[in-house]
């Protein structure tokens, strides 16, 4: 069983980075933006046909992941 968070990816290749839709040039923020504008996940499918209903829920994943941090560090550089 494909565990949902294995959708997202990071490669510094793509999007600079950034945490995206396998290995797509689609930002799991673009899709969290998109959703908080009131994007149904049926237009999101819609407008972007490579995009996946379950890409859509590990971006709800990978959000809801990143709350559960205790704590984070300013470095130094």
């Amino acid at each position: 069983m494909e565990n949902i968070l294995d959708r997202i990816t990071i490669n510094q290749e793509i999007c600079h980075g950034k945490p995206t839709i396998r290995n797509m040039r689609y930002p799991v923020e673009m899709i969290l933006d998109l959703l908080s504008a009131g994007m149904t996940n049926k237009e999101i499918i819609t407008d972007y046909p490579a995009i996946e209903e379950s890409d859509i829920k590990a971006c709800l994943a990978y959000a809801s992941r990143l709350t559960k941090i205790k704590s984070s560090y300013k470095v130094l550089a």
